[in-house]
């Protein structure tokens, strides 16, 4: 395998708040469509030879505007299950909550389709990901492998690939259409780039709006 690039979907309304949201489908905003189009130049010079998508639309939809075809939908790549939290934004948590850390403590439970998971769930998700990757990098060992998938999962990926615990993954902050890549070096597990974006003063320009649809 030659990469793992990480892609971040582009921005929704809930991201732009800060409001949990794993479950609810929201769409791109029209920023979030243009985050996604910039992608293209970013990922233009490298060989993918697989792309794995979380079922969520914005997921699915960055990965069409970046041009990434033939996208195969992983359901282990979708967001994390915040449970009660679902909508709600850290801050308001907080009110009757002062010291949570989704890291550490979870979530509230939800309702029974969506009850929550802990970190060690979600990493153990993150680690069958990971074995899929592997998988599929003995199949082609010089093609990159693409992920496109949501903040608080690919945070918890990178700390499962670089060997450290699911709630290290506090220690990656990720932006919304964001790119990243993990490699290594001398045979050890190592991140090559991290949230690399398009700066807001150059992404109008370089990018033009998604045209209206019929």
């Amino acid at each position: 395998m030659g990469e793992l690039i990480l892609i971040r979907h582009g921005e929704t309304e809930w991201s732009r708040s800060g409001q949990h949201t794993s479950h609810t489908d929201l769409p791109l905003t029209p920023l979030g469509e243009r985050q996604a189009r910039a992608l293209a130049p970013l990922l233009a010079d490298r060989r993918i030879a697989l792309t794995l998508v979380s079922p969520a639309a914005r997921a699915r939809r960055t990965a069409e505007l970046a041009g990434l075809v033939a996208a195969r939908v992983t359901p282990e790549l979708r967001e994390w299950d915040y449970g009660g939290y679902e909508g709600v934004t850290t801050d308001e948590i907080r009110r009757t909550r002062p010291d949570w850390n989704l890291w550490t403590d979870g979530v509230a439970p939800g309702p029974e389709a969506h009850p929550g998971e802990t970190p060690a769930e979600v990493g153990a998700r993150a680690d069958r990901v990971l074995a899929e990757v592997a998988g599929a990098a003995e199949r082609d060992t010089d093609g990159d492998i693409a992920l496109v998938a949501h903040s608080h999962l690919l945070r918890v990926l990178t700390a499962r690939y670089l060997g450290l615990t699911p709630a290290e993954g506090t220690l990656f902050q990720l932006a919304t259409g964001a790119v990243s890549r993990l490699g290594t070096e001398h045979g050890n597990p190592v991140i090559t780039a991290w949230n690399v974006t398009w700066p807001d003063s150059l992404l109008p320009r370089a990018v033009p709006d998604t045209p209206e649809r019929d």
